[in-house]
Protein backbone atom coordinates (compact mmCIF):
# COMPACT_ATOMS: atom_id res chain seq x y z
CA UNK A 1 0.00 0.00 0.00
CA UNK A 2 2.83 2.54 0.66
CA UNK A 3 4.03 2.22 -2.72
CA UNK A 4 1.35 3.54 -4.48
CA UNK A 5 1.99 6.44 -2.34
CA UNK A 6 5.76 6.67 -2.58
CA UNK A 7 8.55 5.19 -4.68
CA UNK A 8 12.14 5.93 -5.84
CA UNK A 9 11.16 8.15 -8.80
CA UNK A 10 12.71 5.19 -11.07
CA UNK A 11 9.60 4.64 -12.53
CA UNK A 12 9.15 8.52 -13.66
CA UNK A 13 12.83 8.44 -15.00
CA UNK A 14 12.50 6.19 -17.06
CA UNK A 15 8.45 6.43 -18.17
CA UNK A 16 8.92 7.18 -22.12
CA UNK A 17 7.41 10.20 -23.22
CA UNK A 18 5.06 9.96 -26.52
CA UNK A 19 3.14 12.65 -28.05
CA UNK A 20 -0.65 13.20 -27.15
CA UNK A 21 -1.57 12.24 -31.18
CA UNK A 22 0.41 11.35 -33.94
CA UNK A 23 -0.45 12.50 -37.34
CA UNK A 24 -1.15 9.42 -39.57
CA UNK A 25 2.23 7.54 -40.96
CA UNK A 26 1.00 6.44 -43.82
CA UNK A 27 0.78 9.56 -46.35
CA UNK A 28 2.96 12.53 -44.67
CA UNK A 29 3.07 14.05 -47.98
CA UNK A 30 -0.63 14.29 -48.41
CA UNK A 31 -1.55 14.89 -44.71
CA UNK A 32 1.14 17.84 -44.88
CA UNK A 33 0.42 19.54 -48.60
CA UNK A 34 3.86 19.04 -49.37
CA UNK A 35 3.59 19.87 -52.66
CA UNK A 36 1.86 22.95 -51.98
CA UNK A 37 4.03 23.76 -49.35
CA UNK A 38 6.97 23.42 -51.49
CA UNK A 39 5.48 25.35 -54.24
CA UNK A 40 5.37 28.16 -51.70
CA UNK A 41 8.79 28.24 -50.81
CA UNK A 42 9.98 28.26 -54.41
CA UNK A 43 7.83 30.32 -55.82
CA UNK A 44 8.65 32.84 -52.89
CA UNK A 45 12.54 32.49 -53.53
CA UNK A 46 12.65 32.06 -50.05
CA UNK A 47 16.34 30.66 -48.34
CA UNK A 48 15.14 29.94 -44.70
CA UNK A 49 11.75 29.13 -43.37
CA UNK A 50 10.38 28.12 -40.24
CA UNK A 51 7.94 25.05 -39.68
CA UNK A 52 5.91 25.89 -36.95
CA UNK A 53 3.98 22.57 -35.33
CA UNK A 54 1.73 22.33 -32.75
CA UNK A 55 2.56 19.92 -29.65
CA UNK A 56 0.37 16.96 -30.96
CA UNK A 57 2.05 17.08 -34.59
CA UNK A 58 5.63 17.72 -33.59
CA UNK A 59 6.64 14.34 -33.89
CA UNK A 60 6.49 14.48 -37.58
CA UNK A 61 8.55 17.58 -37.26
CA UNK A 62 11.96 16.39 -38.55
CA UNK A 63 10.35 14.18 -41.16
CA UNK A 64 8.82 17.25 -42.97
CA UNK A 65 11.82 19.14 -42.78
CA UNK A 66 13.82 16.36 -44.39
CA UNK A 67 11.01 15.85 -47.21
CA UNK A 68 10.78 20.05 -47.39
CA UNK A 69 14.69 20.71 -47.72
CA UNK A 70 14.67 17.86 -50.18
CA UNK A 71 12.17 19.29 -52.43
CA UNK A 72 13.13 23.38 -51.93
CA UNK A 73 16.98 23.60 -51.22
CA UNK A 74 15.90 25.94 -48.41
CA UNK A 75 16.96 25.45 -45.01
CA UNK A 76 14.35 24.70 -42.55
CA UNK A 77 13.74 25.59 -38.68
CA UNK A 78 11.15 23.76 -36.94
CA UNK A 79 9.79 25.66 -34.07
CA UNK A 80 8.27 23.57 -31.05
CA UNK A 81 7.84 25.54 -28.34
CA UNK A 82 5.84 28.46 -29.65
CA UNK A 83 5.69 32.11 -27.30
CA UNK A 84 2.24 31.92 -26.98
CA UNK A 85 -0.93 29.53 -28.53
CA UNK A 86 -0.25 27.40 -31.20
CA UNK A 87 -2.86 28.46 -33.26
CA UNK A 88 -1.27 31.94 -33.68
CA UNK A 89 1.78 32.30 -36.01
CA UNK A 90 4.68 32.84 -33.71
CA UNK A 91 6.44 35.21 -35.89
CA UNK A 92 9.11 36.11 -33.11
CA UNK A 93 10.72 32.90 -33.00
CA UNK A 94 10.87 32.53 -36.67
CA UNK A 95 13.08 35.87 -36.88
CA UNK A 96 15.33 34.60 -34.07
CA UNK A 97 16.53 32.46 -36.73
CA UNK A 98 16.66 35.04 -39.63
CA UNK A 99 13.17 33.04 -41.39
CA UNK A 100 11.79 34.77 -44.67
CA UNK A 101 8.70 32.92 -44.38
CA UNK A 102 6.51 30.69 -42.29
CA UNK A 103 5.08 27.21 -42.49
CA UNK A 104 2.21 27.15 -39.97
CA UNK A 105 1.29 23.03 -39.48
CA UNK A 106 -2.47 22.39 -37.60
CA UNK A 107 -5.01 24.40 -36.06
CA UNK A 108 -5.08 27.88 -36.64
CA UNK A 109 -7.32 31.25 -35.37
CA UNK A 110 -6.49 32.80 -38.94
CA UNK A 111 -5.76 36.17 -37.70
CA UNK A 112 -3.56 38.44 -39.58
CA UNK A 113 0.31 38.75 -39.51
CA UNK A 114 2.06 41.86 -40.30
CA UNK A 115 5.43 41.05 -40.88
CA UNK A 116 6.51 37.45 -42.83
CA UNK A 117 4.84 35.83 -45.59
CA UNK A 118 2.84 32.35 -43.96
CA UNK A 119 1.21 29.50 -45.26
CA UNK A 120 -1.36 27.38 -43.00
CA UNK A 121 -0.91 23.65 -43.80
CA UNK A 122 -4.24 22.89 -41.69
CA UNK A 123 -3.51 18.81 -41.72
CA UNK A 124 -6.25 16.85 -43.44
CA UNK A 125 -7.99 15.63 -40.86
CA UNK A 126 -9.90 12.63 -41.86
CA UNK A 127 -14.15 13.35 -42.00
CA UNK A 128 -16.72 10.77 -42.65
CA UNK A 129 -18.67 13.06 -44.91
CA UNK A 130 -21.69 10.41 -45.75
CA UNK A 131 -22.17 10.34 -41.59
CA UNK A 132 -22.05 13.65 -41.32
CA UNK A 133 -24.71 14.88 -43.90
CA UNK A 134 -27.23 12.31 -42.61
CA UNK A 135 -26.65 14.45 -38.76
CA UNK A 136 -27.47 17.37 -40.33
CA UNK A 137 -30.70 15.67 -42.08
CA UNK A 138 -31.13 14.66 -39.11
CA UNK A 139 -30.87 18.06 -36.90
CA UNK A 140 -32.66 19.97 -39.79
CA UNK A 141 -35.64 17.79 -41.11
CA UNK A 142 -36.89 21.08 -42.45
CA UNK A 143 -35.68 21.70 -46.01
CA UNK A 144 -36.29 25.45 -45.76
CA UNK A 145 -34.15 26.05 -42.89
CA UNK A 146 -31.61 28.83 -43.32
CA UNK A 147 -28.40 26.79 -41.82
CA UNK A 148 -24.65 28.16 -41.62
CA UNK A 149 -22.17 25.53 -42.38
CA UNK A 150 -19.13 26.35 -39.89
CA UNK A 151 -15.87 23.43 -39.59
CA UNK A 152 -12.80 23.52 -38.07
CA UNK A 153 -9.66 24.28 -39.87
CA UNK A 154 -8.35 20.55 -40.59
CA UNK A 155 -11.93 19.62 -42.15
CA UNK A 156 -12.35 22.33 -44.48
CA UNK A 157 -10.96 20.14 -47.41
CA UNK A 158 -14.32 18.09 -47.15
CA UNK A 159 -16.55 20.80 -47.04
CA UNK A 160 -16.69 20.76 -50.87
CA UNK A 161 -17.87 17.42 -50.63
CA UNK A 162 -20.47 18.18 -48.18
CA UNK A 163 -21.64 20.76 -49.74
CA UNK A 164 -22.57 19.21 -53.22
CA UNK A 165 -24.57 16.49 -51.09
CA UNK A 166 -26.80 19.08 -49.06
CA UNK A 167 -27.70 22.02 -51.73
CA UNK A 168 -29.82 20.21 -53.96
CA UNK A 169 -31.55 19.32 -50.85
CA UNK A 170 -31.56 23.00 -48.90
CA UNK A 171 -32.01 25.71 -51.27
CA UNK A 172 -30.58 28.09 -48.04
CA UNK A 173 -27.72 26.46 -47.05
CA UNK A 174 -24.72 28.40 -46.84
CA UNK A 175 -21.02 27.34 -46.50
CA UNK A 176 -18.47 29.82 -44.65
CA UNK A 177 -15.18 29.53 -47.29
CA UNK A 178 -11.84 30.39 -45.19
CA UNK A 179 -9.53 33.21 -45.93
CA UNK A 180 -5.56 32.76 -45.39
CA UNK A 181 -2.66 33.99 -46.97
CA UNK A 182 -3.52 36.34 -49.80
CA UNK A 183 -5.22 39.52 -49.04
CA UNK A 184 -8.73 39.38 -49.06
CA UNK A 185 -11.42 40.49 -51.63
CA UNK A 186 -13.55 43.36 -51.33
CA UNK A 187 -16.61 42.37 -49.47
CA UNK A 188 -19.63 41.91 -51.18
CA UNK A 189 -23.16 43.21 -49.82
CA UNK A 190 -24.32 41.29 -47.14
CA UNK A 191 -21.07 39.25 -46.71
CA UNK A 192 -20.29 38.15 -43.01
CA UNK A 193 -16.44 38.56 -42.32
CA UNK A 194 -15.00 37.11 -39.19
CA UNK A 195 -11.95 34.94 -37.78
CA UNK A 196 -10.63 33.84 -41.47
CA UNK A 197 -13.88 33.23 -42.52
CA UNK A 198 -16.48 34.44 -44.77
CA UNK A 199 -20.07 33.64 -46.10
CA UNK A 200 -23.42 35.34 -47.70
CA UNK A 201 -26.16 36.58 -45.32
CA UNK A 202 -29.23 36.72 -47.51
CA UNK A 203 -32.44 36.23 -45.16
CA UNK A 204 -34.34 39.90 -44.72
CA UNK A 205 -33.80 39.67 -41.06
CA UNK A 206 -29.91 38.95 -40.94
CA UNK A 207 -27.86 36.69 -39.40
CA UNK A 208 -30.11 36.13 -36.75
CA UNK A 209 -32.57 34.16 -38.78
CA UNK A 210 -29.86 31.52 -39.64
CA UNK A 211 -28.62 28.23 -37.43
CA UNK A 212 -25.29 27.52 -37.30
CA UNK A 213 -23.79 24.06 -37.88
CA UNK A 214 -20.25 23.10 -36.85
CA UNK A 215 -17.92 20.21 -38.09
CA UNK A 216 -15.45 19.99 -35.59
CA UNK A 217 -14.80 18.64 -32.04
CA UNK A 218 -15.93 21.01 -28.75
CA UNK A 219 -13.28 23.67 -27.80
CA UNK A 220 -12.22 27.77 -27.87
CA UNK A 221 -13.02 27.80 -31.68
CA UNK A 222 -16.58 26.65 -30.99
CA UNK A 223 -17.33 28.91 -27.81
CA UNK A 224 -15.70 31.75 -29.67
CA UNK A 225 -18.42 31.44 -32.26
CA UNK A 226 -21.55 30.77 -30.28
CA UNK A 227 -20.62 33.75 -27.81
CA UNK A 228 -20.33 36.14 -30.90
CA UNK A 229 -22.95 35.12 -32.75
CA UNK A 230 -24.67 34.31 -29.74
CA UNK A 231 -28.78 34.91 -31.46
CA UNK A 232 -28.70 32.30 -33.24
CA UNK A 233 -28.73 28.49 -32.52
CA UNK A 234 -26.37 26.39 -32.64
CA UNK A 235 -25.20 22.34 -33.81
CA UNK A 236 -22.22 20.49 -34.21
CA UNK A 237 -20.83 17.35 -35.36
CA UNK A 238 -18.24 15.70 -33.93
CA UNK A 239 -15.75 13.88 -36.54
CA UNK A 240 -14.17 11.81 -33.98
CA UNK A 241 -17.40 10.21 -32.58
CA UNK A 242 -19.48 10.57 -35.64
CA UNK A 243 -22.03 12.06 -33.63
CA UNK A 244 -24.25 14.87 -33.92
CA UNK A 245 -25.94 17.51 -31.29
CA UNK A 246 -28.26 20.86 -30.75
CA UNK A 247 -25.45 22.42 -28.77
CA UNK A 248 -26.50 22.90 -25.02
CA UNK A 249 -24.13 25.56 -23.56
CA UNK A 250 -26.21 28.19 -21.81
CA UNK A 251 -24.76 31.19 -23.48
CA UNK A 252 -26.75 33.91 -21.72
CA UNK A 253 -25.23 32.36 -18.45
CA UNK A 254 -21.72 32.57 -20.03
CA UNK A 255 -22.44 36.15 -20.91
CA UNK A 256 -23.75 37.25 -17.23
CA UNK A 257 -20.45 35.56 -16.02
CA UNK A 258 -18.48 37.86 -18.71
CA UNK A 259 -20.64 40.96 -17.55
CA UNK A 260 -19.62 40.42 -13.87
CA UNK A 261 -16.16 40.54 -14.83
CA UNK A 262 -17.05 43.62 -16.66
CA UNK A 263 -18.29 45.00 -13.11
CA UNK A 264 -15.13 44.13 -11.81
CA UNK A 265 -12.59 46.24 -14.32
CA UNK A 266 -15.09 49.23 -13.38
CA UNK A 267 -13.87 48.61 -9.51
CA UNK A 268 -10.31 48.25 -10.19
CA UNK A 269 -7.75 50.31 -9.61
CA UNK A 270 -4.33 48.85 -10.93
CA UNK A 271 -4.82 46.95 -14.29
CA UNK A 272 -2.43 44.60 -15.82
CA UNK A 273 -2.33 44.85 -20.19
CA UNK A 274 -1.09 41.09 -20.79
CA UNK A 275 0.62 40.94 -23.96
CA UNK A 276 -0.42 37.71 -25.54
CA UNK A 277 0.52 38.18 -28.74
CA UNK A 278 3.49 39.47 -30.93
CA UNK A 279 2.19 38.38 -34.12
CA UNK A 280 -1.52 39.37 -34.96
CA UNK A 281 -1.38 42.66 -36.90
CA UNK A 282 -2.67 45.59 -34.89
CA UNK A 283 -1.89 44.40 -31.46
CA UNK A 284 0.81 47.30 -30.48
CA UNK A 285 -2.38 50.18 -31.88
CA UNK A 286 -3.98 47.93 -29.25
CA UNK A 287 -2.12 48.42 -25.91
CA UNK A 288 -1.78 52.17 -26.93
CA UNK A 289 -5.41 52.21 -26.93
CA UNK A 290 -5.39 50.10 -23.82
CA UNK A 291 -3.02 52.55 -22.25
CA UNK A 292 -4.72 55.78 -23.23
CA UNK A 293 -7.99 54.26 -21.84
CA UNK A 294 -6.35 53.22 -18.63
CA UNK A 295 -5.04 56.77 -18.13
CA UNK A 296 -8.28 58.80 -19.31
CA UNK A 297 -10.66 56.13 -16.76
CA UNK A 298 -7.57 57.30 -13.80
CA UNK A 299 -6.25 54.12 -13.56
CA UNK A 300 -3.20 52.55 -13.13
CA UNK A 301 -1.56 50.08 -15.51
CA UNK A 302 1.58 47.90 -16.10
CA UNK A 303 2.46 45.93 -19.10
CA UNK A 304 3.33 42.41 -18.98
CA UNK A 305 4.99 40.20 -21.33
CA UNK A 306 5.51 37.22 -19.96
CA UNK A 307 4.22 34.02 -22.74
CA UNK A 308 1.51 31.94 -21.70
CA UNK A 309 -0.16 33.19 -18.82
CA UNK A 310 -0.69 30.71 -15.55
CA UNK A 311 -2.21 31.24 -12.07
CA UNK A 312 1.36 30.96 -10.58
CA UNK A 313 2.86 33.68 -13.11
CA UNK A 314 0.17 36.16 -12.42
CA UNK A 315 0.16 35.25 -7.97
CA UNK A 316 3.51 37.50 -8.80
CA UNK A 317 1.55 40.64 -9.22
CA UNK A 318 -0.90 40.73 -6.03
CA UNK A 319 -1.24 44.83 -6.17
CA UNK A 320 -2.88 44.77 -9.96
CA UNK A 321 -6.89 44.39 -9.34
CA UNK A 322 -7.25 42.56 -12.86
CA UNK A 323 -5.92 41.75 -15.72
CA UNK A 324 -6.95 41.82 -19.56
CA UNK A 325 -5.14 40.20 -22.12
CA UNK A 326 -4.38 40.95 -25.55
CA UNK A 327 -4.37 38.02 -27.47
CA UNK A 328 -5.83 36.21 -30.78
CA UNK A 329 -10.15 35.67 -30.66
CA UNK A 330 -9.54 32.09 -29.34
CA UNK A 331 -7.10 32.32 -26.93
CA UNK A 332 -8.75 35.83 -25.65
CA UNK A 333 -11.80 34.13 -23.73
CA UNK A 334 -8.73 32.50 -20.81
CA UNK A 335 -10.84 31.27 -17.94
CA UNK A 336 -9.88 32.79 -14.92
CA UNK A 337 -11.24 30.83 -12.36
CA UNK A 338 -8.24 29.47 -11.11
CA UNK A 339 -6.48 32.76 -10.82
CA UNK A 340 -5.54 34.62 -7.79
CA UNK A 341 -7.43 38.12 -10.16
CA UNK A 342 -9.71 37.97 -12.73
CA UNK A 343 -8.97 38.02 -16.81
CA UNK A 344 -10.88 40.06 -19.27
CA UNK A 345 -10.86 41.16 -22.80
CA UNK A 346 -10.04 44.22 -24.28
CA UNK A 347 -13.93 44.43 -25.69
CA UNK A 348 -15.24 44.12 -21.88
CA UNK A 349 -12.65 46.73 -20.58
CA UNK A 350 -13.70 48.91 -23.05
CA UNK A 351 -17.00 48.14 -22.03
CA UNK A 352 -15.81 49.12 -18.52
CA UNK A 353 -13.87 52.29 -19.07
CA UNK A 354 -15.52 53.61 -22.45
CA UNK A 355 -18.94 55.64 -21.65
CA UNK A 356 -19.47 55.85 -24.85
CA UNK A 357 -19.76 51.93 -25.35
CA UNK A 358 -22.73 50.14 -24.08
CA UNK A 359 -23.99 46.61 -23.87
CA UNK A 360 -26.01 45.86 -26.89
CA UNK A 361 -25.85 42.00 -26.61
CA UNK A 362 -23.27 41.66 -29.68
CA UNK A 363 -19.82 40.38 -28.12
CA UNK A 364 -16.28 40.90 -29.64
CA UNK A 365 -13.72 38.62 -29.17
CA UNK A 366 -11.42 40.00 -31.99
CA UNK A 367 -9.96 43.33 -30.70
CA UNK A 368 -9.07 44.59 -34.08
CA UNK A 369 -12.58 44.83 -34.27
CA UNK A 370 -12.00 47.93 -31.80
CA UNK A 371 -9.16 49.64 -33.71
CA UNK A 372 -10.04 52.59 -35.65
CA UNK A 373 -11.31 52.01 -38.66
CA UNK A 374 -12.86 49.05 -37.83
CA UNK A 375 -16.81 48.36 -37.54
CA UNK A 376 -16.72 48.71 -33.53
CA UNK A 377 -14.51 50.93 -33.03
CA UNK A 378 -15.61 53.90 -30.76
CA UNK A 379 -13.80 57.28 -30.16
CA UNK A 380 -13.36 58.44 -26.10
CA UNK A 381 -15.68 60.85 -25.46
CA UNK A 382 -14.64 64.49 -24.22
CA UNK A 383 -13.39 64.48 -20.76
CA UNK A 384 -15.97 66.32 -18.08
CA UNK A 385 -15.38 67.43 -14.80
CA UNK A 386 -16.50 65.02 -11.73
CA UNK A 387 -19.38 67.75 -11.01
CA UNK A 388 -20.56 67.49 -14.31
CA UNK A 389 -20.28 63.49 -13.83
CA UNK A 390 -23.34 61.16 -12.86
CA UNK A 391 -22.90 59.41 -10.16
CA UNK A 392 -21.98 55.59 -10.15
CA UNK A 393 -22.21 53.15 -7.69
CA UNK A 394 -20.66 49.54 -7.86
CA UNK A 395 -22.92 46.48 -7.95
CA UNK A 396 -20.20 44.48 -6.38
CA UNK A 397 -19.09 46.66 -3.31
CA UNK A 398 -21.85 49.07 -3.24
CA UNK A 399 -18.94 51.75 -3.29
CA UNK A 400 -19.11 55.05 -5.47
CA UNK A 401 -17.27 54.98 -8.18
CA UNK A 402 -15.81 57.26 -10.94
CA UNK A 403 -17.67 56.27 -14.21
CA UNK A 404 -16.47 59.67 -16.68
CA UNK A 405 -12.90 60.28 -18.62
CA UNK A 406 -11.17 63.13 -16.98
CA UNK A 407 -7.68 64.42 -18.77
CA UNK A 408 -4.52 63.95 -16.80
CA UNK A 409 -3.37 66.91 -14.67
CA UNK A 410 -1.45 69.59 -16.34
CA UNK A 411 1.37 69.06 -14.21
CA UNK A 412 1.87 65.28 -15.01
CA UNK A 413 5.53 65.25 -17.59
CA UNK A 414 5.21 62.45 -19.90
CA UNK A 415 6.86 59.22 -18.66
CA UNK A 416 9.70 59.54 -21.67
CA UNK A 417 10.34 63.26 -20.66
CA UNK A 418 11.42 61.78 -16.66
CA UNK A 419 14.91 60.69 -16.82
CA UNK A 420 17.35 59.61 -13.55
CA UNK A 421 20.89 58.62 -12.89
CA UNK A 422 21.26 54.87 -12.53
CA UNK A 423 24.32 53.35 -11.04
CA UNK A 424 27.62 53.95 -11.37
CA UNK A 425 27.83 53.72 -14.89
CA UNK A 426 25.78 57.18 -15.38
CA UNK A 427 23.15 55.00 -17.76
CA UNK A 428 19.81 56.77 -17.93
CA UNK A 429 16.90 55.30 -17.42
CA UNK A 430 12.84 55.92 -17.78
CA UNK A 431 10.85 56.70 -14.13
CA UNK A 432 7.49 55.27 -14.32
CA UNK A 433 4.86 55.17 -11.81
CA UNK A 434 4.57 51.37 -12.41
CA UNK A 435 8.43 50.84 -12.27
CA UNK A 436 9.15 52.76 -9.07
CA UNK A 437 6.29 51.10 -7.31
CA UNK A 438 7.72 46.99 -8.71
CA UNK A 439 11.16 48.50 -7.15
CA UNK A 440 10.00 49.39 -3.71
CA UNK A 441 8.92 45.51 -3.38
CA UNK A 442 10.80 43.49 -1.52
CA UNK A 443 11.48 40.28 -4.05
CA UNK A 444 11.30 41.86 -7.21
CA UNK A 445 12.62 38.60 -8.82
CA UNK A 446 15.31 36.27 -9.92
CA UNK A 447 18.93 38.64 -10.46
CA UNK A 448 21.39 37.10 -13.14
CA UNK A 449 24.44 38.79 -10.73
CA UNK A 450 26.68 38.47 -13.22
CA UNK A 451 30.45 38.54 -11.64
CA UNK A 452 29.36 37.86 -8.72
CA UNK A 453 29.18 34.42 -8.11
CA UNK A 454 32.54 32.10 -8.69
CA UNK A 455 32.46 30.01 -12.42
CA UNK A 456 32.31 25.98 -11.79
CA UNK A 457 32.27 23.19 -13.63
CA UNK A 458 29.29 21.27 -14.18
CA UNK A 459 28.51 18.88 -11.43
CA UNK A 460 25.97 15.64 -11.81
CA UNK A 461 23.02 16.57 -10.09
CA UNK A 462 20.38 14.80 -7.43
CA UNK A 463 18.30 11.66 -8.57
CA UNK A 464 14.69 11.07 -8.34
CA UNK A 465 11.88 12.28 -7.17
CA UNK A 466 11.21 15.17 -4.28
CA UNK A 467 10.23 13.12 -1.98
CA UNK A 468 12.79 10.49 -2.42
CA UNK A 469 15.87 11.72 -3.69
CA UNK A 470 18.86 8.71 -3.79
CA UNK A 471 21.70 10.53 -1.78
CA UNK A 472 18.64 10.95 0.80
CA UNK A 473 18.29 8.43 4.16
CA UNK A 474 15.28 6.28 4.19
CA UNK A 475 15.39 6.67 8.27
CA UNK A 476 11.84 7.42 9.44
CA UNK A 477 12.05 10.18 12.11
Amino acid sequence: MAAAFSSDGEAALRRELRPVAAAPRGDLDGFYETDRAAAFVRDGGFCKVALQFPDELLADAAAVAARMEAATGAEMFVLGDTTYGSCCVDEVAAEHVGAEAVLHYGPACLSPCGKLPVLHIFGQQPLDVGRCAVAFRELYPERQSRVVVLSDVVYAHAMGELEQQLCPEYPNITFSKLECGDPPAPALPGEERRFGRRFLVEAPGGLQDYAMFYVGAEGLALTNFMLTWNRCPFSSFDPTTGCGRRETLNVNRALMRRLYLVERARDARVVGILVGTLGVAGYLALLQRLRELLRRAGKRSYTLAMGKPNPAKLANFPEVDIFVLVACAQNSLLDSSDFYRPVVTPYELELACNPAREWTGSYLTDFRDLLPGACAHMELPPAISAAEAIPDVSLITGEMRAAHLCDPPASQLPPSTALACRDQTRALMEISPAASFLESRSWQGLEQQLGQTPVSKAVQGRRGIAIAYEDEGCEQP
